[in-house]
């Protein structure tokens, strides 16, 4: 991969990663409720998913998905119907004090599912490759240049996301300025849900 093709590659991925989205929304989220290093849990499952993508990814599985519609409508739902179930589950206990006893296991698992059921990362990762690999270079080859770049760029996108979260947990906020912050944060993992469920319609002609 040349400087410039790096350039761009990098340039793309860094607005792929800090849009906002289900996973920033979930990092602030545990940033706000286990602290910054704890939290760190659910950026390590983020890696994990982008690992696995960008693998996938290189081995032609992603683009598979995207051409197959009824794979890629199942998908949407079922991501769709986490995201809904997130968001309900987080407004119910808005209300309720933060108290941080999840296991790590559960902090990485629900991240990396996040990740992995949102079709953005399909869509993302699919661009990737389409635009910026070259098919004269063996894949292999540019693998040593993209894997390391996107997860730099996702750690820090994320672990930024993170912080965010764990600076508002960090301040003197009331009870009512908890609860509407973490219901604010509820409210977007329903709205995505939604926005994804009916983007997953087909179409009418």
């Amino acid at each position: 991969m040349s400087l410039d093709g790096w350039l761009i590659f990098a340039g793309f991925w860094v607005v792929f990663v800090t849009s906002p989205g289900p996973n920033a929304a979930n990092c602030i989220q545990n940033g706000m409720t286990y602290g910054f290093a704890r939290a760190l849990w659910g950026v390590a499952g983020i890696l994990t998913q982008a690992l696995l993508f960008l693998t996938l990814s290189a081995l032609g599985v992603t683009a598979l998905i995207a051409t197959s519609p009824t794979a890629f409508t199942v998908a949407k739902f079922a991501g769709a119907t986490l995201l809904i179930w997130f968001g309900l589950r987080a407004w119910m206990r808005a209300h309720q004090p933060i108290a941080p006893i999840a296991a790590s296991s559960h902090i990485y698992s629900r991240a990396f599912a996040i990740a992995t059921l949102n079709p953005k990362s399909v869509a993302g990762y699919l661009a990737a490759f389409s635009q910026f690999v070259q098919t004269d270079v063996p894949i292999a080859q540019q693998m040593w240049v993209i894997v390391p770049t996107a997860l730099t760029i996702t750690a820090a996108s994320y672990a930024s996301y993170t912080a965010l979260g764990a600076w508002l947990g960090r301040r003197a906020l009331s009870a009512v300025a908890n609860t509407t912050i973490r219901r604010v944060l509820a409210g977007c993992f329903i709205l995505y849900g939604l926005a994804l469920g009916a983007a997953s319609f087909p179409e009418r002609t």
